[in-house]
């Protein structure tokens, strides 16, 4: 078996999912996971897929289909990774939006080799004052020796100098 992460961005319009799931199904792949969203007025995401490796080129022909319709397709071949080690925590940050905040935030976590393994961020408004407000959600996993005690000293040093809130907790 084969497993394929397909990279898809495009002009968002009704029925770009089915016609991506029909590639996949027509090709005898298994859709397995998806993160799928209209970003920036475009259709954007990631799709996991499974198929016999025998019918690789099978899917890229159906692709090519839905490539022609205006949605760019990548494939690309996933990799073996050796089971990872360390604790798994989720991080939320939320605080006035201003330009640097993703780069500060994942400067402290590369600095303290915190990996990030899903990473999401969105905008909302401040209820009482109208004020945009910058959310950060994300799935750390911790090198075996680190603890997230440390992680979340290390994120408070910078939360007064950004003014977020930082909370982290243990993943169910």
């Amino acid at each position: 078996m084969a497993t394929l992460i397909l990279s898809v961005i495009g002009s968002d319009r009704p029925g770009l999912t089915q016609a991506l799931a029909g590639a996949v199904l027509s090709a005898g792949g298994n859709w397995l996971e998806s993160h799928l969203s209209q970003l920036g007025g475009l259709y954007v995401g990631s799709v996991l897929v499974e198929l016999d490796a025998d019918k690789v080129e099978a899917l890229r022909q159906a692709v090519s289909a839905v490539d022609a319709e205006g949605l760019e397709v990548r494939i690309a071949p996933t990799i073996e990774s050796a089971a990872a080690d360390g604790d798994v925590i989720r991080f939320s940050l939320v605080g006035g939006d201003r330009p640097g905040i993703v780069h500060q935030v994942t400067g402290v976590l590369s600095g303290i080799n915190a990996n990030i393994e899903a990473f999401d961020t969105r905008l909302s408004v401040e209820p009482h004052s109208g004020a945009p407000l910058f959310h950060m959600d994300a799935r750390l996993r911790l090198p075996p020796s680190l603890k997230a005690e440390a992680v979340q000293a290390a994120l408070e040093e910078i939360s007064g100098e950004i003014m977020v809130d930082v909370t982290l907790s243990p993943v169910d």
